[in-house]
């Protein structure tokens, strides 16, 4: 038998998605874990020590542990946001930590939806009555996102980096289009074996999963807010294979599309 364990920096405790009734406000807190706020909708309003924070949808917000927080209005009837409280092992640094992740404390993602089916990925993960390393693995990817997201525009505009956003531009707008590494580098006059080289160099995968991604990401969206078939959800998301389908829905969520349906509605919420 193959055993294998995991040793991360950080550990969980918790986390959930937060929506609004339209009244209450933040409680003050000082807390002695870190916690990762991502606004879906809605706006934030929280002051941490002297700082105030208007955190707006597609925002994140990190909280640091022994510092007072409190929120600075009634939440509106539109907030919803995702939370998540973890700490660090004992051995790291809490500075060197958010400065070697080059972790923001406050910033605008450039891929929320992303961020949201991680988010929605650990919150099913935490329904199992098993931990899970998982849970920490998904956290990892949560502030690697929000990290990536705060790269200084003059890091973007390099010859490589910037023609990789391009690409991933060029995927999250039309995903649901015949697309491939070719005909992306076809658009974009590169050669295409430099593209593949250069889009995983900027974000850790491939462009063929880049589009999965973004077709799955599409794909949960329709399955629980449109009456389509499957075959129609296939289609619309760029499958022309309701089978192939299947299999790639199944190994990004690990469940299948009809499970899915079943299963969004099990959101660890809380309104408090």
């Amino acid at each position: 038998m193959l055993e294998l364990s995991i040793a991360l920096p950080i550990r969980v405790q918790n986390g959930g998605l937060f929506i609004s009734r339209g009244c209450g406000r933040h409680k003050e807190r000082t807390l002695n874990s870190w916690e990762i706020i991502f606004v879906e909708k809605g706006t934030l309003s929280i002051q941490e020590e002297e700082s105030v924070f208007e955190v707006n949808a597609g925002e994140s917000l990190l909280l640091w542990p022994f510092r007072r927080h409190v929120g600075m209005r009634d939440f509106p009837a539109d907030l919803r946001f995702y939370w998540l409280h973890f700490e660090l092992q004992d051995n790291v640094s809490a500075s060197e930590w958010v400065k070697h992740l080059s972790l923001p404390q406050h910033s605008k993602s450039n891929d929320p939806q992303y961020i949201i089916s991680l988010f929605r990925q650990f919150l099913n993960e935490q329904e199992r009555l098993q931990r899970s390393p998982a849970l920490e693995i998904i956290l990892l990817l949560i502030l690697q996102q929000i990290a990536s997201s705060a790269l200084p525009e003059s890091d973007r505009e390099s010859s490589g980096v910037a023609l990789a956003y391009k690409a991933q531009h060029l995927i999250h707008t039309q995903f649901h289009l015949p697309l491939s590494t070719s005909s992306l580098a076809r658009e974009l006059n590169c050669n295409a074996d430099y593209l593949g080289r250069i889009y995983r160099s900027a974000f850790h995968l491939t462009v063929t999963e880049a589009i999965h991604r973004q077709r799955i990401r599409a794909a949960e969206k329709m399955l629980v807010n449109e009456s389509l078939s499957l075959k129609e959800v296939a289609e619309r998301c760029g499958f022309n294979d309701v089978g192939y389908f299947r299999q790639i829905f199944r190994k990004h969520t690990s469940i299948t599309p009809v499970a899915w349906k079943r299963r969004y509605c099990k959101e660890h919420i809380n309104s408090d």
